[in-house]
């Protein structure tokens, strides 16, 4: 028992001295991927609507709104911030718990340095702090409190999101304790069922964690008080990890090697802007296209073998009028797109390119099986098998067991960066260059608003 008390003494009393500099860097790597998102989500529609409203409220000039030439308050920075990390769906991810943390954590983060005045330095401490926080806890309750209907981006990352609100403002423990304890009362329901509907309103649940999150911090500095058991609870059966999952919670991981284990180092990337159990499939047809050469009408049928999981979330097809969030869930959809284009990234998520007929017509070739094989490795592996069979009876047959981003087969610092200059479109060169480098410096960086007022 205590794990709340535990995780809160652990996150308040970390520092940047004390980290290891695997740790360090990783944070800084989670950092340059955000960005990345936040630069590929801007070009979507529905984001630029988000943008619209968020910049319609206007209020205090204290925080910017990345990438978008405003500056707003701290809630309404977070908020969007964390929306244009989440809304390309190529946010960084940890396996073990299914959830985002970065999409709340560090858009909580970098609002209220920018506000205080801090720099690179509490920032990292913070970021690090917040992915311990989201990450242990959805860990917790993993995989139960997603099949219990939550996205625990939402619900999770709202804790992720107080604690590093909490470092950078400065409290202590106890104000951690009651951060935290805030938190749980606070956080959103982060329905599971907006993203299997292709509701748009999914992309808000990293920036809706993020600004609850700065509420809860925000309370527990004025003096209000949360339950120090928040998410153990007591005998009422009122904890978090008690009212949100059908069985048993797993508490020991909350604080199983605290300040041994990082699990930000468990922490993945995604080279493509879908849900990760696409990757195994999208890997193994880009794999394809680029190793042979066919002319995509030669193809019959398109069969992606896969396991279990994976066909539940991601396995229905794309229909005429769906939203993107729908294409980023479904391996019809993603597969097609990565044939025809040879690559996944934010231009196949347009609204025209969702709505092309030619991409809607090949998707119906495209047919997602469950293999018991695959499923039985799962989730030590997350493995798809890709069989192209072409008119006349010729087969290309791919098979992808761990894909790209996972720490077994991880994206390098260069590919990162590639990710950056790639999302990013058509924004300045030059000033691409100086927000990779400050980040790679971030620890030496004096006030955060030197990085967040030229992303």
């Amino acid at each position: 028992m205590n794990e709340t008390r535990k995780l809160a003494a652990f996150c308040a009393g970390l520092t940047l001295d004390r980290l290891p500099g695997e740790v360090v860097q990783k944070a800084k790597a989670c950092i340059l991927d955000y960005i990345a998102n936040v630069y590929g989500s801007l070009e979507l529609d529905a984001v630029s609507r988000v943008v619209s409203y968020v910049r319609a409220l206007g209020g205090p000039e204290t925080a910017t709104a990345l990438g978008c030439g405003f500056k707003t308050g701290i809630h309404q920075a977070a908020f969007l911030n964390g929306v244009t990390a989440e809304a390309i769906e190529a946010q960084d991810g940890l396996r073990f718990g299914g959830n985002h943390s970065g999409t709340a954590v560090i858009p909580a983060a970098l609002a209220v340095a920018e506000e205080s005045g801090l720099g690179g330095k509490e920032v990292i401490e913070a970021v690090v702090a917040g992915y311990e926080a989201a990450n242990r806890i959805s860990a917790a309750i993993h995989p139960s409190h997603t099949l219990s209907g939550f996205l625990p981006t939402g619900t999770c990352g709202t804790f992720g999101a107080a604690c590093a609100a909490a470092r950078l403002m400065g409290l202590d423990e106890e104000g951690m304790l009651n951060a935290l304890g805030n938190a749980g009362y606070v956080v959103p329901l982060s329905m599971g069922e907006q993203l299997m509907g292709g509701f748009t309103v999914k992309i808000i649940q990293g920036g809706q964690a993020a600004s609850c999150g700065l509420t809860a911090s925000g309370l527990a500095r004025a003096g209000i008080t949360g339950a120090p058991y928040v998410l153990e609870g007591s005998e009422l059966n009122g904890g978090f990890t008690q009212i949100t999952i059908d069985g048993e919670p797993a508490l020991d991981r909350i604080t199983d090697r605290l300040g041994e284990h990082y699990t930000l180092m468990d922490v993945y990337f995604k080279p493509y802007t879908a849900c990760r159990h696409t990757h195994g499939a999208a890997q193994a047809v880009l794999a394809l296209v680029r190793e042979n050469h066919f002319d995509p009408e030669e193809v019959e049928t398109l069969d992606v073998h896969t396991y279990g999981i994976a066909l539940l979330a991601v396995g229905k097809p794309i229909h005429e009028n769906a939203s993107f969030v729908t294409a980023q869930f479904s391996i019809p959809y993603v597969v097609s797109a990565t044939l025809l284009d040879r690559e996944l990234g934010p231009r196949q998520l347009t609204e025209a390119r969702v709505a092309d007929p030619v991409l809607l017509a090949f998707s119906e070739k495209v047919k997602v099986h469950c293999d018991d094989e695959l499923n039985q490795v799962y989730p030590e592996k997350t493995s798809s098998r890709v069989e192209i069979t072409f008119k006349g009876g010729r087969k290309l047959i791919k098979q992808v067991d761990i894909p790209k981003g996972d720490p077994r087969d991880p994206m390098t610092l260069d590919d990162l960066k590639e990710k950056v200059r790639h999302f990013a479109g058509e924004r300045e060169k030059q000033r691409l260059e100086t927000v990779i480098n400050r980040i790679a410096d971030l620890e030496n960086v004096r006030d955060i608003s030197e990085l967040t007022e030229i992303v």
